[in-house]
């Protein structure tokens, strides 16, 4: 691939925001047509621009991939889709006894589920045109922090997935890549942080005895790591590259804090990397009155 590809569409689910936006829009500025996958109207009148086309799309919704096909299917450039970037994501932090069912199973459609659904439909355009797909992982791909269950579990999922399906579309000449964000500053950090409260809301008093704090800390510790991470432009930078480099890596990390620990995670032992992770916490762990 060139810098440079007017003629060709690009599509990026959960582009509203953060790094979906900065993302279709790189796309946009390296010569792309980028279908942007927004949820609401007014998401799509903050990101339509040059060579940005929003797009409703909630990925739980098979009526709205059914249109972004015929979208696509009916171009009237005949544009071929050289890229499907797979970004839309929901965080929702809970201990596993708390977190209702239904709430793990909402994570899994949009996190997992949906971004299964959304390849199954644009896989068709992909084989014609030889194109990519690129699925925004995350270091929680790799560790999983306490109250990260269901969050952690769907991104897990999707690194196995990824790599299934890599193996299997290799020899069509269709490329999988995935791309593993540490700590961006975006809204999805506080949108958990909200959600996370709210549940805690809900414990019983023998719940908030035992994770009252550990929700607390959670909830800070996530802030804090998301207000000191990098700007959402450098991560689309990378997004933008994966999609477009011509012989990409399988993998690509976004940070030096994504780097360093999916290396720890490969290579120390369980017992070393749940130190890790209690110490990490403790500095926001609540303070007991004396």
């Amino acid at each position: 691939m060139t810098a440079s590809h007017g003629n060709e569409i690009m599509v990026v689910s959960g582009a509203s925001t953060g790094i979906g936006a900065a993302t279709a829009r790189e796309l946009a500025a390296r010569g792309f047509h980028v279908l942007a996958g927004v949820r609401r109207e007014r998401d799509g009148d903050a990101i339509r621009g040059d060579g940005v086309e929003p797009v409703i799309l909630d990925l739980t919704r098979p009526e709205h991939v059914r249109a972004l096909a015929d979208r696509i299917a009916s171009d009237p450039r005949h544009r071929p889709l050289r890229a499907l970037v797979n970004n839309a994501a929901i965080s929702v932090n809970a201990p596993a006894e708390v977190l209702p069912l239904d709430e793990w199973r909402r994570l899994f459609d949009v996190n997992l589920f949906g971004h299964i659904a959304i390849t199954q439909a644009l896989l068709p355009f992909l084989h014609r045109s030889h194109g990519r797909i690129v699925n925004i992982s995350s270091v929680g791909g790799k560790i999983a922090m306490a109250t990260y269950g269901a969050y952690a579990g769907a991104k897990f999922a999707l690194e196995a997935v990824s790599d299934s399906l890599r193996r299997e579309l290799a020899p069509h000449g269709v490329q999988v890549v995935v791309v593993e964000p540490g700590a961006v500053r975006s809204e999805m950090a506080g949108r958990g942080a909200a959600t996370a409260n709210d549940l805690a809301a809900m414990m019983n008093p023998e719940q908030r005895r035992r994770y009252g704090g550990l929700i607390e800390a959670v909830v800070a510790h996530s802030l804090a790591f998301t207000r000191n991470g990098l700007p959402s432009a450098r991560a689309g930078a990378v997004i933008a590259d994966a999609a477009t480099v011509r012989r990409p890596r399988t993998r690509y990390t976004v940070g030096r804090d994504a780097a360093l620990l999916t290396r720890l995670a490969r290579f120390l032992p369980d017992r070393v990397l749940d130190r890790i992770a209690a110490a990490n916490l403790r500095p926001y762990l609540p303070r007991q009155g004396t």
